[in-house]
């Protein structure tokens, strides 16, 4: 397992980043735990690529009808661990071979056997990786993250984070995600894509 490419590794130029577009040819797929900013990351990262971006969360609540929260009290998180399985697998083959698209995933897609097979099989996975304090600082006044609802926020976030790093392990890419500005970590990324392909 390499270890996470750092923030201050040097951004690569626009032509490089051109070039880099053009070779990738299906999805690049944020996981990690909440909090380590796959969402603001991958904007900026799709934006980098000039790729369009999607939410997996803002996907699924499109498809409900509902919100993330309300699919969580209302039928359980099996229930919602397989309806994000299918949107996600939509959004893997959503565009040509599913080239030109970056999707952040929910914190626990990548734990699902099935959801993490099929982003294996058809997507680049990019594992974003945070100290516990630093999404305590990101996630602690978000009120949209059921998990967190019930307990020590601090406490959950670190069973997560030992529960899940055996799978997150298994993308190919590990980028550290840190306090500052995003477009560091963005820099990070697109450098170990540049090696991954």
């Amino acid at each position: 397992m390499p270890e996470p490419s750092s923030p201050e590794a040097t951004h690569p130029t626009p032509r490089e980043i051109e070039a880099l577009a053009r070779r990738i040819d299906r999805p690049v797929v944020l996981v990690g735990l909440m909090g380590v900013g796959k969402t603001s990351v991958g904007r900026r990262l799709a934006a980098a690529l000039r790729f369009g971006f999607v939410d997996a969360d803002e996907a699924i609540e499109e498809a409900a009808q509902m919100t993330i929260p309300e699919i969580f009290e209302g039928f359980g998180e099996a229930y919602f661990r397989d309806g994000e399985r299918r949107v996600i697998a939509r959004l893997l083959d959503e565009r040509p071979k599913g080239a030109g698209t970056v999707i952040a995933t929910g914190g626990g897609a990548f734990v699902d056997p099935a959801t993490r097979a099929l982003i294996l099989e058809r997507g680049i996975a990019v594992w974003l990786d945070s100290d516990i304090d630093t999404l305590l600082d990101r996630v602690g006044r978000n009120s949209n993250r059921p998990l967190l609802r019930h307990g020590d926020p601090r406490e959950t976030l670190q069973r997560l984070k030992a529960e899940r790093e055996p799978y997150y392990r298994e993308a190919p890419i590990h980028a550290a995600s840190r306090p500052g500005p995003h477009q560091r970590t963005v820099g990070a990324i697109l450098r170990e894509l540049e090696k991954w392909q």
